[in-house]
């Protein structure tokens, strides 16, 4: 049969759509996805996603099948009575069951999303543009502090109190749970619960100034033995050799111990990060470069470069090897 001319067949538009919804799905997945969860958080509202869009999706239809209706198959004048019962029907009736059952839905969960913890408690600081951690273990008296990465055990559920130094931040792990807000002077909460382990990434998700979009962290989530072996190794100081390095003499000839933490040693600081651990970690700079010594030499060197606005001074006066030794000892505080 022959097609009418003016007419389009539904291949055409699909063509057209489908590498654009290829693009959108390409974003579904990864370490910082909402829809790859790893804790039973994001599981809820992965779901939530989901019901919401399928919502959606049934008001589009029927709108936009009244719209074909009306213009297409049945293009002619309507009665009076018919044409208010399908405004009522369609803009009314519908949205109002289908928007309330969503509401209805979303508020349901919400309750679990602050259930409290397992005994596990983090306090987290929201800084600019980084991230103190303290881990309060059920019972301890001091907390083991380390900064821009969150450790969790898999299959309990620990409990984080929210804190912000200067201005709102806000705290965001899609992969294992929801969003929080951190505002400076008030105390707020979530609970996690990993149901996998692996390696997420968080990211403050609040306009913080000059350097917001360089605030990120790594969220590493572990067996239940393996987090308890962590956090056991991360309460140490360090070790005895390394006090004995030349590069921990290099750490406090330039003043380090003025703005950071070692413990084990007389370098108290608490302006930056906690470093008694720093190789340890995935990242360096709350996510901003890789933890290797060559980017430790360049960020001690330049921060500025990496992190506009950054309270950081630079020490460009050293030479590369002192650079060099002093960033490969660091590296090596595991």
């Amino acid at each position: 049969m022959q097609r009418r001319a003016g007419t389009t067949t539904l291949a055409a538009p699909v063509r057209r759509v489908a590498p654009l919804a290829l693009i959108l799905l390409a974003a579904c997945d990864g370490p910082q996805s909402a829809l790859s969860p790893g804790g039973e958080d994001a599981i809820q509202l992965g779901w939530l996603f989901w019901v919401m869009l399928a919502g959606s999706v049934v008001l589009w239809l029927f709108i936009n099948g009244l719209f074909f209706l009306v213009t297409r198959r049945h293009p002619h004048p309507m009665s009076r009575k018919l044409a208010e019962g399908t405004i009522v029907a369609g803009g009314i009736g519908l949205p109002l069951v289908v928007l309330t059952s969503l509401l209805a839905y979303g508020l349901s969960i919400m309750p679990h999303q602050r259930e409290p913890g397992d005994g596990l408690r983090l306090r987290v600081t929201g800084e600019e543009w980084w991230w103190r951690v303290e881990y309060w273990p059920e019972g301890a008296t001091e907390p083991v502090v380390s900064a821009n990465e969150v450790r969790l055990p898999v299959g309990q559920r620990s409990d984080l109190e929210l804190h912000a130094a200067d201005v709102i931040h806000s705290f965001w792990l899609p992969g294992i749970a929801g969003k929080t807000d951190m505002i400076p002077g008030r105390v707020n909460h979530i609970s996690m619960e990993p149901v996998e382990a692996g390696t997420f990434r968080g990211q403050c998700a609040e306009f913080c100034g000059l350097s917001h979009a360089l605030m990120a962290f790594q969220a590493v989530t572990m067996e239940p033995a393996d987090f308890d072996g962590w956090l056991a190794a991360e309460a140490e100081g360090i070790s005895e050799n390394a006090r004995q390095a030349e590069g921990h003499a290099i750490f406090q000839e330039q003043g380090c111990g003025a703005c950071h933490a070692l413990r084990g040693t007389e370098a108290r600081g608490e302006v930056g990060p906690d470093l008694t651990h720093v190789g340890g970690r995935g990242t360096l700079a709350a996510g901003v470069l890789p933890m290797t010594a060559e980017a430790l030499a360049d960020w001690i060197a330049h921060p500025e470069a990496f992190k506009p606005g950054v309270e950081m001074p630079g020490y460009n006066h050293m030479d590369e090897a002192e650079l060099l030794t002093l960033a490969t000892w660091l590296e090596g505080l595991k």
